[in-house]
């Protein structure tokens, strides 16, 4: 019994011994804390360095857009895409033919403005005056060769007028150069009858006391003389046909008359009207050419007297004014011209060219867009979470997808601080320069920029 319970403890001891040692093999293996290990290095001062990244476009540093000031149908293009311009040189232009001829009449009205200037600060000359002098004397000889033709004309008036009353109606009266002519017809209106008796009458003593004034002119006789004489000859030629319409009425009015002898009578007076109506307008053009040729001489005088007192300062400034006003018609014209053109303000690549011959251009639209080939730049737009790394020169490593492999080398040279909302995000613009010149960059190339702030 007893050495049964010995058995029995023996194994149970052995077994506990089994379970304390798996358990130490287990901690001893697996879970016992690992050694700590150690990387020595030296400590040295520097900077840190923080690296943003972003993505851009390269573009140029200079480019323009371009279009024409004035409205206009397009009349040459130079210049196409990809093409190199210098400056100065003409891309396209429109039709300036309208402008070029105004152009052309301003400037010769510039040359007459100028001329007259130069005229009047130089004064009087004796050629200026004697032109002006031989002006004077055309006029007086002109108005002399009318007065000449008034004897002539006025006898020629005595004449028809003498013809119409003493000789075309020579057959309407009896006793006709008495103070009681009679009628050799019957009229029913005793009025009538009176006033032609009277007119008749009064025509005869015209006629007498006309003729002595008539051969008293001649072509000596004063301007005075001669203007009273054809005053006196178109009145009495008035009084004539006032007399002849008194007659036409009393043949009209005539009883028992013929019908033949009615008309013969209105013929007579027909005729003797039309020798004085003939007379009437001879001499009243005879007396406006003479009212005008006086009008002549004081013209022509009064020219006379301004050459020979010369311009005045007051006139001389405004003929200066004239002149500077038909330059500046020029300067507007020429500035129409140039405004219709499109010319490179720089050297460089063109980019886009929307001009077409014929077509006609509105202002303002743009139609050529210009670049500088070879200064290029990188724009791009850093998140408000980094732009407060970022600051004006700091070193920027650059890769191109166009060049994969290359890196190229920048820096910033701009920061805008304003910011840029696109879509509710807010970005702030940078432009990186290239260190370096590469022929092979172009404009619109993509560049992944690492900015070392």
């Amino acid at each position: 019994m007893a050495k049964k319970s010995l058995g029995f403890l023996r194994s149970k001891t052995g077994i506990a011994l089994v379970i304390v040692i798996a358990l130490a093999a287990i901690w001893f293996f697996f879970l016992r804390p690992a050694k700590s290990t150690y990387q020595f290095v030296t400590v040295r001062r520097g900077a840190i360095t923080e690296v943003v990244n972003v993505t851009g476009n390269v573009t140029s540093t200079k480019n323009v857009t371009l279009g024409f000031e004035n409205a206009g149908t397009i009349a040459a293009v130079y210049y196409q895409e990809g093409a190199s311009v210098s400056q100065g040189a003409v891309i396209a232009k429109l039709d300036t033919g309208q402008l070029e001829a105004q152009l052309a009449q301003a400037q010769a009205n510039v040359d007459a403005e100028q001329a007259t200037l130069a005229n009047m600060e130089a004064g009087p000359t004796p050629q200026n005056v004697a032109v002006s002098q031989t002006a004077v004397a055309s006029a007086e000889q002109t108005l002399k060769n009318s007065y000449a033709s008034v004897p002539n004309a006025i006898s020629g008036a005595y004449a028809n007028a003498n013809d119409a009353v003493r000789n075309q109606l020579n057959s309407f009266f009896t006793n006709a150069e008495t103070e009681n002519p009679q009628l050799t017809f019957q009229v029913s209106d005793s009025q009538l009858v009176n006033d032609i008796t009277s007119e008749r009458a009064g025509a005869s003593y015209l006629l007498n006391a006309w003729q002595p004034q008539v051969q008293a002119l001649g072509t000596a006789s004063p301007s005075s003389t001669l203007d009273a004489a054809l005053t006196t000859a178109l009145a009495n030629l008035a009084s004539v046909k006032t007399f002849l319409g008194t007659a036409l009425d009393a043949v009209v009015n005539a009883t028992n008359m013929s019908q033949a002898l009615s008309a013969s009578y209105k013929t007579d007076i027909t005729a003797a009207l039309n020798e004085v109506n003939t007379s009437v307008g001879n001499l009243n053009t005879l007396a406006q050419n003479i009212a005008s040729e006086k009008a002549s001489i004081a013209q022509a005088e009064a020219a006379l007297n301004l050459t020979l007192a010369g311009s005045t300062k007051q006139e001389i400034d405004a003929q200066k004014a004239q002149v500077e006003q038909a330059q500046a018609n020029v300067q507007a014209i020429q500035a129409s011209i140039e405004n219709s053109l499109i010319v490179a303000p720089m050297s460089g690549v063109v980019t886009t060219q929307n001009a077409k011959v014929g077509e006609v251009a509105a202002a303002g639209v743009p139609m050529v867009t210009l670049i500088t080939p070879n200064a290029l730049e990188i724009d791009a737009y850093v998140p408000e979470v980094d732009i407060g790394k970022i600051a004006v020169n700091d070193p920027v490593a650059i890769t191109l997808d166009a060049f994969p492999g290359e890196t190229f080398s920048g820096k910033v040279f701009f920061v805008d601080p304003a910011e840029t909302i696109v879509s509710g995000v807010v970005d702030y613009e940078i432009k990186v320069s290239f260190s370096k010149n590469d022929p092979r960059l172009k404009s619109g190339l993509t560049a992944n920029l690492n900015i070392m702030t």
